[in-house]
């Protein structure tokens, strides 16, 4: 199961056993992962430079629990240790159905003040890291933390604006399927999910089922027929 962590103010150089946990975990991670690159899902790949998160990079994510599950779901599925900090509602049953593997993901649902020194000491051992920024950091701080990323072949998630991203991932466009005539049930989500890369001039969008009215994530291919209806507290912690 998921492991959360207590907030507190890590070393600034890495203990013996940081050290050892980081071994520890990329021995345990799968050894498919040969390129700079690590998958993510086949409906928003087609949209990210390379068709494939970058190890090493930090990316801006519009602020969706399930378009965050969405982009970490193949990389767990791949054998990479995933951790969320800073995002206490991230549900971990919601998680679960988006195919994230629990025995690979570690919560710091409230790291306080010293999320930014979190989050570096974090990212020294895992694949992924999410976070989200409780307030602006300098230039410099964000200058360190990117050496770190590149040193240690981390992809970074922020929730919300960040400098020096690869990319930046938006939401818009957002139509809900299921509501009828003042009855029924929230049973799908159409979304256009817009990708603005630093090195396209131009932005790729597409629109997609987030989720489908089958629960899973897919490409809009043809116009919606009519969803059948899902309770609508199935995506309460998934928005």
């Amino acid at each position: 199961m998921s492991t959360a962590l207590a907030s507190s103010s890590p070393p600034e150089r890495p203990s013996a056993q940081v050290e050892e946990l980081r071994a520890r975990i990329r021995q345990m991670q799968s050894t498919t992962l040969e390129s700079r690159g690590i998958p993510t899902h086949p409906a928003i790949a087609e949209l990210l430079p390379g068709g494939e998160l970058k190890q090493g990079a930090a990316y801006s994510v519009d602020r969706s629990a399930m378009l965050l599950m969405t982009l970490l779901a193949a990389p767990s599925a791949a054998g990479l240790w995933c951790a969320v900090i800073g995002v206490p509602e991230f549900g971990v049953e919601a998680a679960a159905q988006f195919g994230i593997d629990l025995e690979r993901l570690v919560l710091v649902p409230h790291p306080g003040d010293q999320w930014l020194a979190v989050t570096a000491a974090v990212a020294d051992v895992m694949g992924v890291v999410v976070t989200r920024p409780p307030a602006r950091s300098s230039d410099s701080s964000v200058s360190r933390l990117a050496a770190r990323l590149r040193q240690n072949g981390t992809t970074l998630l922020v929730l919300g604006p960040w400098p020096q991203t690869e990319a930046m991932l938006s939401l818009s466009e957002t139509r809900w399927h299921g509501i009828g005539e003042g009855h029924g049930h929230l049973a799908a989500r159409e979304a256009t999910v817009t990708v603005t890369s630093r090195v396209s001039a131009r932005p790729r969008s597409a629109r997609v089922w987030l989720p489908a009215p089958d629960a899973t994530v897919a490409r809009v291919s043809a116009p919606a027929s009519r969803p059948v209806a899902v309770p609508a507290e199935r995506w309460r912690v998934a928005g």
